[in-house]
């Protein structure tokens, strides 16, 4: 029977700049690969023939997805045998923590014909700086999305009843952790459920949520007190030494979006817009915060103050969206160039050392 893929973002296009949770998800692992080289050398392609080959012998996988390419991945990891491969170059650049023990580089360059990317040099530099130049658009432009989003989460929090607020956590905590204190320090992993994309905003939320059997539908306007009430659940969880998936939110990474308690068989997300879900299976329920703890009328009373604030807001994130496109757009120009100087057969060998290893590491793992 084959195994079950995880999807996930580690990192992230934020109003906040790009943002990392690598180190978060690699924590644990006895064998790192990380892989260096520029665009085109093949890295995502080769985790994803790894990945794929371990989930047909039956393994659970995850799959780190890239925020700035929807058909790249950043980084499959086997959690069964502590092994993870990840792509190292720019901007997640990973910090080893015991190189040769753990980690091990892998330099695809060495299939490129530097003869053939030096003709193109001129070019090269144009089209890296062009890119830079675009994600520096994206970041700024999602910055000021976020300073009209904190106009419109006001409107909600000067009409909130904090102390409503604080019982509705309370009580989630008795139904979920009860007088739950497990004997052991909880893991903690820190992820992004969705990302803003070349193609606008994605999510794996179905997928994350896919094997749990209680899952809480976050209902709420922006401010209504929905990430604060998740960070509250999560530090709860962890002083009980429950483990939890904490995924926080693509747009703004100090926020969060869902946390997973699988111990429990519990999530608990935001499901308004651009991740928005509802209730299709036995177990799913709705918690309407605008509903109980915000003043009635609120919306129709404030409506012609958020009305322009909801469409600059979706101005802008529409603007921002299209500055990663051109991101994407200029990153393929370039990877066109490095795609035609590489020897893919060299890149192939690369692949089959790498797989060979974690062929190893599984047959010792499985007492072979």
């Amino acid at each position: 029977m084959a195994g079950k893929i995880k999807n996930y973002y580690a990192g992230g296009n934020t109003a906040r700049g790009f943002h990392s949770l690598y180190e978060s998800n690699l924590q644990g692992l006895d064998r790192l690969f990380i892989l260096k080289g520029g665009p085109g050398t093949g890295k995502s392609s080769l985790m994803k023939k790894v990945g794929e080959e371990w989930v047909k012998k039956g393994y659970d996988i995850e799959f780190l997805h890239c925020s700035s390419d929807n058909e790249s991945v950043d980084g499959v990891l086997i959690p069964a045998l502590k092994v993870g491969i990840v792509d190292g170059t720019a901007p997640h650049v990973i910090e080893p923590k015991a190189p040769g023990a753990v980690e091990e580089y892998i330099n695809l360059g060495e299939a490129w014909d530097a003869r053939k990317l030096s003709a193109h040099k001129k070019e090269i530099y144009r089209l890296t700086n062009a890119i830079s130049h675009s994600f520096k658009q994206a970041y700024s432009t999602f910055k000021t999305a976020l300073d009209v989003h904190d106009d419109w989460e006001k409107i909600y929090i000067d009409n909130m009843d904090f102390e409503k607020a604080d019982q509705l956590t309370k009580k989630l905590m008795e139904s979920f952790f009860g007088k739950i204190k497990l004997n052991k320090v909880s893991d903690v992993r820190h992820r992004f459920l969705g990302a803003a994309t070349p193609k606008g905003a994605v999510d794996f939320v179905p997928n994350l949520t896919e094997g749990v059997a209680k899952r809480y539908f976050i209902k709420g306007r922006p401010g209504s007190g929905k990430s604060t009430m998740l960070k509250k659940l999560a530090a709860a969880a962890e002083a009980r030494g429950i483990d939890s998936e904490v995924y926080h939110c693509g747009f703004d990474p100090n926020s969060l979006d869902m946390v997973i308690f699988r111990e429990l068989g519990i999530a608990i997300f935001d499901s308004t817009a651009p991740h928005e879900y509802f209730p299709s299976r036995a177990g799913d329920e709705i918690i309407d915060m605008y509903e109980l703890i915000i003043a009635p009328g609120t919306d129709e009373i404030y409506a012609d103050q958020i009305a322009p604030i909801a469409e600059s807001y979706k101005k802008n994130m529409k603007k921002a969206i299209s500055f990663l496109a051109k991101a994407k757009e200029l990153h393929d120009e370039l990877e066109a160039i490095y795609v035609s100087a590489m020897d893919f057969s060299v890149v192939e060998n690369i692949q089959q050392k790498i797989a060979e290893e974690i062929r190893s590491l599984g047959a010792v793992n499985s007492g072979q």
